[in-house]
């Protein structure tokens, strides 16, 4: 059924222009399916755009603050306008790594270990002392990151001690908190998953970065990672990244789509990093690999993700 769609795109994030990549792709796909689209900026005029526009659904193309983090999505509940995606709290609980690792523990789900710094906390208690914490909890190197932020924007490896306060300086650009995990080593994946009451797991995708880290120049720059399909990694990690990437869809009570990344460190665990709910949709992104992976092209994709929206649901605040 062809459906008159609002496509949100760019934004205020640091991630406004994978937002407007990302809605470029998705608003092409739309118009190859017959779908009449409307694309829209999330300023200060969606709100009135909306209600002059009167959309049958929203496909939400924005990455990080205010498009993934659950406020777009209460504001669009508030207006009684479906949308393409997960709710209010599931959004809010991704977006929070902090609070969605402490969900994801209680569900037997493996996550590096870490501590969470303040923004302030090194200038109270010194950064000998953040040192020692760190040391003493898992040792370096070590990853630095913005707890609420996406695209590893903000993110470092911190090979040694000297490191850290350079590292939580950067992170603290983008959020008032940072979350240092330990370095896992091993082989990294994602796992997308679609579906709303009855979700399941596309293809493994294993991710070989040229720069030997999966940041944003890699995930963004054609030519400078490989996504192999299906990943090379046992059969029983495959199935194992597949099972936890489907809980976490289930423990945040995502909607429609999302994915979850994954390090295989030692034993061939996968460790799980974290969730996304709007994943990426450019022309170097995850989800539209796996999907074709699994027989479904980038327009039927957008075209499932639109009735995954409409479908009869409980409120997803």
């Amino acid at each position: 059924m062809k459906r008159k769609v609002a496509l949100v795109l760019g934004g205020k994030s640091a991630e406004r222009e994978i937002s407007l990549r990302t809605g470029e792709q998705v608003g092409l796909a739309l118009k190859s399916k017959g779908h009449e689209v409307i694309g829209l900026d999330l300023d200060g005029e969606l709100v009135p755009a909306l209600q002059k526009e009167r959309p049958d659904v929203v496909f939400i193309a924005l990455h990080g603050r205010y498009g993934e983090d659950g406020c777009l999505q209460g504001l669009l509940e508030i207006l009684g306008i479906p949308y393409v995606g997960s709710g209010v709290l599931a959004s809010a609980l991704a977006m929070d790594k902090v609070m969605s690792r402490r969900l994801f523990r209680l569900e037997g789900l493996t996550c590096p270990r870490d501590i969470v710094v303040a923004s302030g906390e090194m200038d109270h208690i010194g950064a000998d002392e953040l040192v020692l914490r760190v040391e003493e909890a898992f040792g370096f190197p070590a990853i630095v990151k913005p707890n609420r932020e996406g695209s590893t924007i903000g993110l470092t490896l911190v090979r040694e001690p000297a490191g850290l306060p350079s590292a939580l300086h950067h992170a603290f650009e983008y959020d008032l908190e940072a979350l240092v995990e330990e370095y896992v080593r091993g082989t990294e994946v994602t796992v997308s998953v679609l579906g709303n009451r009855e979700p399941w797991a596309l293809p493994v995708i294993e991710i070989i970065s040229a720069t030997g880290l999966y940041d944003y120049k890699a995930k963004y720059t054609k030519g400078m990672s490989q996504h192999i399909i299906p990943a090379r990694v046992p059969g029983h990690t495959y199935k194992a990244a597949q099972d936890a990437a489907v809980r976490a869809h289930r423990a945040l009570g995502c909607r429609g789509m999302s994915r979850a990344d994954f390090i295989v460190g030692p034993g061939d665990v996968p460790y799980l990093l974290e969730v996304n709910t709007i994943p990426g949709m450019t022309e170097t992104s995850l989800l539209p690999d796996a999907a074709r992976a699994a027989g479904i092209e980038f327009p039927d994709l957008v075209d499932m993700l639109i009735d995954f929206a409409l479908e009869p649901a409980t409120p997803r605040i």
